[in-house]
């Protein structure tokens, strides 16, 4: 691939440069368990996690937590390189086991609770844990799942150097993890940036999950700007209703807040009253979410209050511009919407200081470079960028070219450098030759009185190659009325990008960050 054959865009300094602030906080230190080490020894006796339900931990009784689950870990065979597969509720305990798995030199497999049997079963074998943590409700089914995973086999690729785990796996509960570890006295923990830190599965919007090795280096690297670009400080108070077992909630969330030394208030699950009261009760600053939190958190009567905040942020899926215009108009204040993946962390922001574009995911982060292919896929470089897929190099090597990462998402870069995604390359429709994107069809449809929510897919046709089929949501406005949507549609979009059909349903199907399950939508389609 030419570099000619890019269009790139504009670093963040270009545009906000002079307002960045000045560089770490944190030493350039090798490993995340020596940076929380250092924060929450920082913090000593002030307020670091609580959970909505309990007292707040300070810094120093996190950081004794921690050292508790990384000696059960040891205690329980677990070696640096050792996968840890963690999965639960989000809670202090879990929160805690992170650092932990940190602590021991362990990689951390965070697994959503959620997961069917046969998903748990392939994050298993996959990631062949040496160890699992889990919530005293799932032992039973855990432990079942754990004693009938086949033996480990080696691996070529990415992750062929981690130590092979002895059978059988341990299944250990987190809160008695918690109650009866020792006090952890150090240990020889692997460190440095390159080393193993975390296997995100990557959403399983088509396909299998394909477990993305990510090196502390690399979470270092997005915490860090993350943190210049949102002036995150340790002043600060996170509002955390994000599962810590995604990279929006953990590695962006708990590790951001890790880096900064700030605090944390932590909801075992997303309650849109509760969250709106809380704001002012916990004197919050910030709050990450993503577009589905937000299309209920606009109905709630305490949304106001949310004004209070100096940072919203949505990410995870795109935002619609009106949901966009919706909240500024309620609060009084844009959101930041931003763009990141389980193999890259965070890559690009709406800035904090300037203009926040709806339908755009605005500007390469520091140290993070953004550029559009001649096909007008995305392509990413920089020390966030993971180091492969587990045990697959032909995923891998599929995925990067010239150095630099195919994201498989199409975008477009405007005249001010702001980022717009498109949708996934996957997803492109090609309806009688014509290149069609999702996307734009949604933004239009959602324009409409009569509907909530809409998502667009093709589906094989033998006149057209592809036609576009949308599914919608109807408001509480209207009845919904598919000749009326095609004729409104058709006022702004050309003629094939106009839906040949329209299937009215409750809801669209969504894993559990919120994404359109593409493929589900292609069957139910394709059925009738």
């Amino acid at each position: 691939m030419k570099a000619s054959s890019l269009t790139f865009a504009p670093g963040w300094q270009a545009h906000l440069g002079a307002n960045l602030p000045a560089a770490d906080r944190l030493p350039n230190v090798g490993d995340l368990g020596t940076v929380a080490e250092i924060s929450l020894e920082e913090l000593g006796g002030r307020p670091f996690l609580r959970e909505t339900t309990g007292d707040w931990l300070s810094g120093r009784e996190f950081l004794d937590r921690a050292r508790r689950f990384a000696s059960a870990l040891a205690a329980s065979g677990v070696v640096p390189g050792s996968r840890v597969v963690l999965t639960g509720g989000n809670s202090a305990d879990l929160a805690a086991a992170v650092v932990g798995v940190f602590l021991a030199g362990a990689v951390l497999v965070a697994a959503n609770p959620a997961y069917s049997d046969r998903e748990f079963e392939h994050v298993i074998k996959d990631s062949r844990p040496s160890a699992i943590l889990c919530d005293e409700d799932l032992l039973v089914r855990v432990e079942a799942l754990a004693s009938s995973a086949p033996p480990p086999e080696p691996i070529d690729g990415p992750g062929s150097d981690l130590p092979r785990p002895e059978v059988p796996i341990r299944v250990l509960s987190l809160r008695r993890s918690a109650e009866r570890g020792d006090d952890w006295r150090g240990g020889s923990r692997a460190s440095g940036r390159s080393w193993p830190a975390m296997i995100a599965y990557t959403s399983g919007t088509t396909g299998a999950p394909k477990g993305a090795l990510l090196t502390h280096g690399n979470l270092l690297a997005s915490a860090r700007s993350v943190a210049l670009a949102w002036r995150w400080s340790a002043e600060d108070r996170l509002l955390l209703c994000l599962p810590l077992f995604h990279m929006h909630g953990l590695g962006v969330g708990l590790i951001g807040s890790l880096f900064m030394g700030n605090a944390v208030v932590l909801f075992p699950r997303f309650e849109p009253a509760a969250l709106a009261a809380a704001i002012s009760q916990e004197r919050a600053t910030m709050f990450f979410g993503v577009p589905a939190m937000y299309r209920r958190l606009v109905d709630e009567p305490g949304f106001a209050d949310f004004a209070r905040l100096r940072l919203m942020v949505s990410g995870s899926a795109p935002l619609p511009p009106a949901l966009f215009e919706r909240i500024r108009s309620q609060v009084g204040a844009a959101p930041v919407e931003r763009y990141g993946m389980s193999e890259t962390a965070m890559n690009v922001s709406n800035p904090y200081e300037g203009l926040r574009k709806p339908g755009t995911v605005g500007l390469p982060l520091p140290g993070v470079e953004v550029a559009i292919d001649s096909t007008g896929e995305i392509l990413v470089r920089g020390e966030n960028v993971f180091a492969g897929y587990l045990g697959n190099p032909g995923a891998t090597n599929e995925r990067f070219d010239g150095g630099w990462f195919r994201t498989g998402d199409m975008g477009s870069v405007d005249a001010d450098g702001y980022l717009r995604i498109d949708g996934r390359s996957s997803d492109l429709i090609i309806s009688g030759g014509f290149n069609v994107y999702p996307r734009e069809v949604e933004d239009q449809l959602r324009e409409h009185p009569s509907v909530a929510d809409a998502a667009v897919v093709g589906v094989q046709s033998d006149r057209w190659g592809e036609e576009v089929v949308a599914f919608v949501v109807p408001s509480a406005e209207g009845e919904l009325d598919a000749d009326a949507l095609r004729a409104f549609s058709g006022k702004l979009l050309a003629p094939y990008k106009v839906p040949k059909r329209i299937i009215p349903v409750e809801a669209l199907p969504r894993n559990a960050m919120g994404k359109v399950l593409a493929y589900e939508l292609r069957r139910m389609a394709a059925e009738g």
